[in-house]
């Protein structure tokens, strides 16, 4: 990669082909190191520039920059913007919408040099064919976007990421650039890891959205909630979203709030792919009062006025409540974000908490690599019968769990490893994974229960220092600022967020939050857990601080 790219010509490229008189923090940074060919991760706020990141770097160095971006419609919005600011067809996506002939032209397009961008579905670098074109291809950058959604921690895992790092290896492993609005930091380090980055250039922006006011409603029968989230929803100033945990509560919620004469629709994976487009459309232009939506709703929309985040159910952890609130007050202005809680419906998150492969998926995969490897995605499925993303699922807890290897050439078996041990591993790290699941759960109940800041709580979760008082939440507002310097003042020393420590049971450890009487301590082996002082105090040996070397 070319080192002689200078500030001054990445500043320039920026305000001349992109329009950006200014860049913000962390964005030239970040675009100094990918055409230094380093690699990039970058956790920022969306509508922060994380784009521009790879765009200006992708324009000015030679070959084709490859993206990686989960949604039709955000790929498309991408390439039309590209396009535009620079002047000419220099940006493509290949996805299932494109018929052949034009795909044909895409493919003529990035195979003869004239793509400086070309936008993928992780799904399509699970295809031997796509990899095998763009293996003869000059690989400038590999940019992944929603990145937070190869990580197991992550509030959006999809099993068709876990392909990228077999595909970044056999396109010749170019420098990564890996993108996300949320993650906190045991997800920023699984990116890292999952991906094979390389002592990546990371830059974090702070969580704090000052202009949000945060706020739970606490309730004991579903028809009470059910009544109070419509009389919400139906006052507040839109426009706004709505989330429910089920695609016929969604409708059920839009049903009633348009026959109290608001303008609203429901949103969820079960509807026509037009009538989704049609939902976005309408609420970018102001056309509906509130969307009603699953979570399938919100990734890649930016929209700056949206005024209040209603959640009907209680989200599955911390991340995904974060990534959903903050799609309001994008503009800086004020803007809610309210929470109904009735704790029975936890029941259902914990629930969900992660699930285990069949032991005989495991096993057939793992005999197809020790047979057959090295091999690549597509033929093992031939050799499994399973499914591409059953199968991505499965690859990741045998390689994670030691038995298995991904290289340029494809996946193969460790050789020492065995059938029965390997599924042994790999089920145990299911287990592992599903504990951590449900700690996230028990984390977004502690944010939802607490009686002091809940600014405090959810930046606390995330690994940011706070005042813990902030003014705007109604925890702050019920109680006093003298109250929280007492609190605050009554805080135990030697437990500041992220500090390492490690635990007597569970191992490695860093502090996330702190109390007068516990702290909350995320741990590598079983996730989130609240630890009594007293009982630390009580039980030496229970808890060590400080950073402790690798091996003891």
């Amino acid at each position: 990669m070319p080192d002689s790219i200078s500030r001054d010509e990445l500043r320039r490229a920026a305000r001349d082909w992109f329009g950006l008189q200014t860049l913000r923090a962390g964005q030239l940074e970040c675009m100094e190191a990918a055409v230094r060919g380093s690699d990039v991760l970058a956790v920022m706020p969306t509508g922060s520039g994380k784009s521009a990141i790879y765009q200006v770097p992708g324009a000015m160095l030679p070959g084709t920059t490859v993206v990686v971006s989960p949604l039709v419609a955000l790929q498309r919005d991408q390439v039309e913007a590209i396009n535009h600011d620079l002047g000419a067809q220099r940006a493509f996506a290949i996805n299932s919408q494109l018929g052949a002939r034009a795909e044909r032209q895409v493919w003529a397009a990035v195979t003869g040099g004239d793509a400086k961008f070309v936008f993928l579905a992780p799904e399509q670098l699970a295809r031997e064919e796509t990899l095998a074109r763009l293996a003869g291809c000059r690989i400038s950058l590999f940019v992944v976007d929603e990145a937070h959604c190869i990580s197991s921690w992550g509030h959006d895992f999809r099993p068709d990421y876990l392909t990228l790092t077999a595909a970044i290896a056999q396109l010749g492993r170019p420098p990564v650039a890996a993108l996300t609005a949320t993650a906190s930091p045991h997800v920023r380090a699984e990116v890292v890891e999952r991906l094979g980055m390389r002592d990546p250039h990371t830059v974090v922006h702070s969580f704090d959205r000052p202009n949000l006011s945060l706020e739970v409603v606490r309730h004991h029968e579903d028809r009470g909630k059910r009544l109070a989230v419509l009389d919400q929803a139906a006052q507040l100033r839109g426009p706004g979203l709505l989330y429910a945990a089920t695609r016929k509560d969604t409708e059920w919620y839009a049903a009633e709030l348009a026959g109290r004469g608001l303008r609203a629709d429901a949103y969820h994976a079960g509807r026509r792919a037009a009538d989704r487009a049609r939902i976005h459309r309408q609420f970018l232009g102001n056309d509906l009062d509130v969307v009603v939506a699953t979570t399938a709703f919100g990734m890649g929309i930016d929209k700056p006025d949206v005024r209040f985040v209603v959640h009907a159910d209680i989200p599955a952890s911390l991340d995904s409540y974060y990534q959903e609130i903050g799609r309001s007050g994008r503009d800086g202005e004020p803007a809610r974000a309210v929470l109904h809680y009735r704790s029975e419906d936890l029941g259902l998150q914990q629930f969900f908490a992660g699930h285990a492969p069949a032991a005989e998926d495991l096993a057939a995969v793992f005999a197809a690599v020790q047979e057959s490897g090295p091999l690549r995605a597509a033929a093992l499925s031939r050799e499994s019968g399973l499914s591409t993303r059953r199968q991505a699922r499965v690859l990741n807890l045998l390689e994670h769990s030691g038995s298995i290897l991904a290289g340029r050439r494809g996946y193969r078996a460790v050789k020492s490893a065995d059938a029965e041990g390997a599924v042994e591993r790999a089920l145990a790290e299911a287990e592992s994974r599903q504990r951590i699941d449900k700690s996230r759960v028990e984390m977004m109940r502690g944010y939802a229960e607490t009686d002091h800041c809940r600014r405090d709580f959810l930046l606390n979760y995330f690994g940011e220092e706070t005042s813990g008082y902030c003014g705007t939440c109604d925890n702050c507002e019920h109680g006093s600022a003298a109250e929280a310097r007492a609190l605050e003042e009554s805080l135990p020393e030697g437990y500041a967020v992220q500090t390492p420590v490690r635990h007597r049971e569970w191992g490695a450890g860093t502090v996330m939050g702190v109390m007068p009487d516990r702290i909350t301590v995320l741990f590598e082996s079983v996730g989130y857990k609240d630890l009594s002082l007293k009982l630390i105090e009580e039980d030496a040996g229970l808890l060590e601080v400080g950073r402790i070397p690798e091996g003891s």
